[in-house]
Order: C-alpha cells, then sequence, then structure tokens
C-alpha cells in the first residue's frame, strides 16, 4: 500500500494581483514542489487575513481572490495536483483559531520578529488604532496550517518565527490535551526577495515598484524603461558599474547567462547605453510573460470553469478540516454529542 503523502499548505493574501517577486520569492517553489509529487500540495487564498487591514474595503479583498487564482492558473499550479481553497469558506478555521487564542499571550505575539517589523510599519500608518485581528493573524496562520494537518510550510526567512509560533501552540495544545496535533517543518525558500524597479529591497504592490504576472506587454515595456540604473552614469559611453544598476540585476533573472555577461561588459566599457540595455530586457521579460498571459486569458474567458475549480478545492478543503475537528473537540472534551 502506497504512503499516504504529507500535506503542504501554503498561500497567499488576496490584496492584489501577483507580481514577479511572487514568483521567484514563492510560486517558482511552489510549481517545483506541485512537479516532484512528493507531497500533497494544498494554496489558500487567504481573504480573511487579508481583512486584517482592508476590513473597511472588503470589496477590494473579493476582486482580488478570482485575481490570484487567475495568477495561480496561468502560471502552472494545476488543480489536478494542486488543492486551492478560500481561507474564509473554511469555518474550522475561525473555530480552532478561537480556540488557539487562549494557548498565546499578548506579549509572546509583540515579541514575534515577523509581527513586530509589520506592527511598527501599520502604528507609521495607523498610529495606535492597530487591530486584535492584525496583532492575531499568527493565531489564525496557525489554524490554518494545522486544520488541514500541514506537515511543511514553504517560506521565506523572514516568515520563520510565525511557523515557530505555530509549533509552540501545537506543543502548547498537546501538552495540554494530549498527542493530537502534528508540527509542521519549514521548508525555506533559497530565493532572496526580489527588489523593486525602483531599488528597494522590496517589490510591492503599494510601492509602485512591482511587474506583474497579467502585465500587457506595453506596461513591461514602460515600466523597464522607467527602472533605475546607475546614477553615476550620465552619457552613453560613460563607464558604467552594473551592480548599481537595477536593470543589470534583472537581466540576471530574464536573460541567458551569455547575455549578462555581453550586458555587464559593455556597460562596464561604455559601449552599450541604458536604452538598448533596457530594450533588450523588455523583450527578454515579456518572452517570459507571454505563456502566461495566454494561459491567463484562456481562464479569464472561462470564469465557471474558474469557480469550479474554487469550489472543488474547498469542499475538499472543508472535509480535511471537519476530520480535524472531529480530533480536536474529542481531545478538549467539547464532542458532546458522540459517543
Amino acid at each position: 500500500m502506497e504512503a499516504k503523502k504529507k500535506r503542504m499548505l501554503t498561500g497567499d493574501r488576496p490584496t492584489g494581483r501577483l507580481h514577479i517577486g511572487h514568483y521567484f520569492g514563492s510560486l517558482k517553489t511552489r510549481l517545483a514542489i506541485q512537479e516532484s509529487g512528493e507531497y500533497d500540495p494544498y494554496i489558500l487564498i487567504a481573504d480573511v487575513q487579508a481583512l486584517t487591514d482592508n476590513f473597511s474595503n472588503p470589496e477590494k479583498v473579493r476582486k482580488n481572490v478570482r485575481e490570484v487564482i487567475l495568477d495561480y492558473l496561468s502560471i502552472g499550479i494545476d488543480p489536478k495536483k494542486t488543492t486551492i481553497y478560500i481561507q474564509s469558506m473554511i469555518p474550522e478555521t475561525a473555530e480552532l483559531t478561537v480556540f488557539y487564542s487562549n494557548l498565546v499571550t499578548i506579549a509572546r505575539l509583540e515579541r514575534n520578529p515577523t509581527v513586530k517589523t509589520e506592527l511598527a510599519q501599520k502604528r507609521e500608518v495607523f498610529g495606535e488604532s492597530v487591530t486584535y485581528g492584525f496583532l492575531g493573524y499568527p493565531v489564525n496562520q496557525a489554524a490554518d496550517i494545522t486544520v488541514v494537518d500541514g506537515a511543511v510550510v514553504p517560506v521565506g526567512e523572514d516568515q520563520l518565527p510565525l511557523i515557530e509560533q505555530c509549533r509552540e501552540i501545537v506543543r502548547k495544545f498537546n501538552s495540554i490535551y494530549g498527542e493530537t496535533l502534528r508540527e509542521p517543518e519549514a521548508i525555506l525558500s533559497n530565493t532572496k526577495r526580489i527588489k523593486g524597479l525602483d531599488g528597494n529591497e522590496k517589490m510591492g504592490k503599494s510601492l509602485g515598484n512591482a511587474i506583474y504576472l497579467a502585465d500587457t506587454e506595453e506596461e513591461v515595456n514602460k515600466k523597464v524603461m522607467s527602472a533605475v540604473t546607475d546614477p553615476a552614469r550620465i552619457k552613453k559611453d560613460d563607464q558604467g558599474h552594473p551592480d548599481v544598476c537595477m536593470v543589470a540585476y534583472y537581466h540576471n533573472l530574464f536573460s541567458t547567462p551569455e547575455e549578462v555577461q555581453c550586458v555587464c561588459e559593455e556597460c562596464k566599457e561604455g559601449k552599450r547605453g541604458c536604452v538598448a540595455c533596457k530594450k533588450q530586457l523588455a523583450k527578454n521579460i515579456n518572452t517570459f510573460l507571454a505563456p502566461i498571459r495566454e494561459k491567463r486569458k484562456y481562464y479569464e474567458e472561462r470564469p465557471e470553469l474558474v469557480e469550479n475549480i474554487l469550489k472543488e478545492g474547498t469542499e475538499k478543503t472543508k472535509k480535511t478540516a471537519e476530520e480535524t475537528m472531529r480530533k480536536i473537540k474529542k481531545a478538549m472534551k467539547l464532542n458532546y454529542f458522540e459517543n
């Protein structure tokens, strides 16, 4: 009998379309895991978590649920191999979040390095009006992982404290109610965070420095032409410094090693102008995005198919979550009407 595969859980907050930073930072890893067949992959569209700082704009979150699944399908996430579901449609997750909230102190949440950083950013905007929901999202995330019995979670290094928080909650639960839950393991991505077109260390929706997977050829061309280059290079024949140029940075992602070597050498020698370099980069990015755009168009023209994919994935996850909650309620002596 074939051994049951361990379940992998990952996901995204639907606050906007996904960009190339998401692709190289996480989506590429998910595709590799999907095609390896090593795990049983689950991907959640975390609309409840998106509402923690978009609670007054639910229409934005709802609209972007569709955008995110279109991005998933367009880059090759296969619903026959990967279960895609909507977080808010799994009420067991919300129920488990309440149970877990008794096991975590506010002080512990505030000490979480990831939360600490994000709280500081939010307070710059909202002052002290940071909600309980935002502070407690690691508890909700722990429920997301464990309600589907997630064994592995692919994350970047900055997200490791969230996985450790989940592991602490599981250990606390098991110590009180008996060995019931699995401690998840992190799969650390070896891809660094992708910089923005403006040179910012982070490519972000709110920063206006991103190339989206759904961008048209014209949009890519325009964005690439605005990318930050070597500020010390004034004239075409000035010797350049590729190590401080965002165009050279992106050539490393989208161009062949031979092209990268040629671009950098000609830049250093003052033989290649920035405009020519940008045009070549834009062409390479558009070549990369062409099949993604084509597949996205296929699904955009078939909204019923997309809805069915979400329904089927969510229904499958709901059954998994119900099984988990039966075990949890039994352990917590909350199975009042069961023999």
